[in-house]
């Protein structure tokens, strides 16, 4: 053991060569420990819209505003407090705007740069001047420095510091230099993002939210059901690939595909209007209000059932090839009597509102005709060979996972399937049995085999696993006994549309189950919290966000458009900075046109769900504990070149 110590040391020691850099790094770290923790940004239910969360992005869910008033307090009105931040969101579009109508830009620049630079040097308070450093914009690195960095020796700091704007504004860089600082400011008020699930469907860019994650500072991502249904399909597995293209038919996004991802639908097109071409196609009326032109919803109407019967004739084969799965009662289309336009269900005779099936063999109902198979195997190809996509899907295995456990918070998307009496639900998975934390590694095990598995049959089996996190009663993803798609479409008694939640959303309030959720995943249940995504909160109904007494905070209010009459507000995030833990409810976003024109935010309600005695520091979280074991370490090293265990390189 000894020897394994002292060549581990040999090995830092090349790293820190003398007893110099090692003390120097180890009064760095130290430094470190002492300074607040960073804001975490948690965020949940995006579901593509994009414009609102790059909203949320940039004002860090109140942080910058909160930023300004620490600065100007009373100094400053309202109004310009307001112009001051909406510069900080959209600084390009603001100076044009005020460009328009301001005579003495020169004046402008000077006075929006002092502020700027006062905003940023608060931002920049809590980091270590190294860490500011790196995140400063190439560009401008320098002056910005120079800017926000207190020099003590220096008699005339204002005329040091005015000689600097004067000559940005003289050079014509002021706009520039306006973008860059204001860039900075958005990037310092957020040192973390979490990101709890759903990016994907029913708005209209997730791919645009995508785009900017990538090149985000710092950001993890809990998967969510239709991220896991995405990432089915884009590793090919069909029942995945047609819940995507339906879904983008209900909300009318279908040029997410071809536009976002370049996947080519021409072929589905071309056999939804020959096949369906006469049919009304009634049940399949797009979700939300109507913006399309009448032939292009006649279109979307033909090609949303088109996937739709491909959907549940692929979906049943699979369920009928894999009794495994114990989801015979899902597969429907046998049950339908062709004739009399019924369908029976659990003993029961529905009548039908749409029993046209052009398609649908009666004696082999699950089979693809031939033009349909050929489709798929198109679709497969497409999902498969877009680079874009791809890249996507390798950023959220790469960022992602199904749960995570950070500075002592528990994140997922969905439930812990739990039994009536609050005990794990033991669940199969090919033939192996698990239970809470178990469940969740041997799930995302899976997700990452159908990416990633040399063997075809672990490959395959890991794409059919993303399909049953999508919608299986047992999955902790979705959390309900049965998807009513088939239900919605086309029987008109509600009570077939019934989806019943497992007992973990009823059992939220007890604070036993939520103790033991905790230590099933390590964490003490003391200060310890869910933060749990997936289902909208009804706050119109008078439902809150903060359950079980705080231990659980749930933080989809709802993004998505579609659902904000359920729920009454536009989405709940969750800030955590080293004075505790506060909830935010947002009201809908206007539009970016509206935020600059007449400095509109989005409206926020605030709930201090924890508040600390004493602020947080980097040395209390889980980053603090690495540095922590680093320090050790470098004092070990230490030792070892006093003593003479290991040699200085000089």
């Amino acid at each position: 053991m000894k020897e394994l110590e002292t060549r581990y040391l040999e090995r830092l020691s090349d790293l820190y060569p003398t007893i110099a850099a090692a003390s120097t790094e180890i009064i760095n770290l130290q430094a470190i420990l002492n300074l607040p923790k960073g804001t975490e940004h948690f965020l949940t239910d995006i579901h593509g819209e994009w414009e609102a969360f790059s909203h949320v992005l940039k004002n860090g869910s109140g942080a910058v505003r909160s930023k300004i008033e620490d600065v100007f307090g009373y100094t400053l009105g309202k109004r310009e407090k307001q112009e001051l931040a909406t510069l900080i969101y959209y600084p390009k579009e603001k100076t044009e705007q005020v460009k328009r109508t301001e005579k003495h830009m020169e004046d402008w620049y000077k006075i929006q740069l002092y502020r700027l630079i006062e905003v940023s040097k608060r931002a920049a308070s809590k980091y270590t001047r190294s860490k500011v450093r790196k995140a400063l914009p190439k560009d401008f690195a320098y002056v910005i420095e120079e800017l926000i960095t207190e020099k003590a020796e220096l008699h005339d700091k204002e005329s040091y510091y005015n000689e600097i704007i004067q000559t940005i504004i003289r050079i014509g860089r002021a706009e520039e230099f306006i973008c860059a600082i204001a860039d900075l400011i958005q990037r310092l008020v957020i040192d973390h993002l979490h990101i709890v699930g759903d990016i994907y469907d029913r708005g209209p860019g997730p791919h645009i939210i995508m785009d900017k994650l990538m090149t985000y500072h710092s950001v993890d991502i809990q998967w969510g059901n239709h991220d896991v249904l995405w990432m089915g399909a884009a590793a090919g597995q069909r029942g995945c690939i047609a819940n995507v293209i339906r879904i983008c038919a209900r909300y009318g996004n279908l040029d997410i595909l071809e536009d976002g991802y370049g996947i080519n639908l021409l072929p589905l097109a071309n056999f939804a209007l020959r096949i369906y071409g006469d049919d009304p196609c009634t049940c399949f009326r797009r979700k939300g209000s109507e913006r399309q032109q009448k032939a292009e919803m006649e279109m979307n109407l033909r090609m949303h059932k088109a996937i739709s019967v491909i959907q549940f004739k692929v979906e049943g084969k699979l369920i009928l090839q894999h009794p495994e799965f114990q989801m015979e009662e899902r597969a429907l289309l046998h049950r339908i009597d062709y004739k009399k336009g019924t369908i029976l269900l659990d003993g029961k005779e529905y009548p039908l509102k749409d029993d046209s099936f052009p398609t649908i063999d009666p004696a082999a109902p699950y089979e693809l005709t031939e033009e349909e198979e050929e489709i798929m195997e198109r679709l497969e190809k497409a999902f498969a060979g877009c680079e874009k996509l791809q890249d996507h899907m390798r950023f959220l295995l790469a960022k992602g996972g199904l749960y995570k456990v950070y500075n002592n918070n528990l994140l997922y998307h969905g439930c812990v399937p739990l039994r009536e009496d609050g005990s794990l639900k033991e669940v199969q998975l090919c033939g192996k049995s698990y239970r809470g934390k178990s469940l969740y590694d041997a799930l995302e095990g899976y997700v990452r085999k159908g990416f990633f598995a040399l063997d075809e049959q672990e490959k395959e089996q890991g794409k059919n696993i993303m399909w049953c996190i999508w919608q299986h009663p047992d999955s902790p993803l979705f959390g309900k006994d049965k998807m009513a798609t088939f239900e919605r479409y086309f029987i008109e008694a509600k009570e077939t549309h019934l989806e019943k939640k497992n007992p973990y959303y009823e059992l939220l309030e007890k604070e036993e189950v939520v103790d033991e959720i905790l230590e099933e995943f390590g964490l003490h249940p003391e200060g310890a919290h869910i933060v749990n995504g997936h289902v909208p909160v009804k706050c119109k109904n008078g439902e809150s966000p903060i359950k079980c007494n705080g231990k659980v905070l749930v933080i989809d209010g709802g993004f998505s458009r579609a659902y904000q009459k359920e729920t009454g507000i536009a989405g709940y995030t969750l800030v955590y900075n080293s004075y505790g833990l506060v909830l935010v409810a947002h009201e809908p976003f206007e539009s970016k046109e509206a935020a600059v024109e007449k400095g509109s935010d989005i409206h926020s309600d605030y709930m201090v769900v924890k508040r600390v005695t004493e602020r947080r520091l980097v040395g209390n979280t889980d980053i603090g504990t690495e540095l922590k074991e680093q320090v050790a370490d470098l004092e070990s090293l230490l030792a070892a070149y006093r003593s003479g265990q290991v040699i200085e390189k000089l």
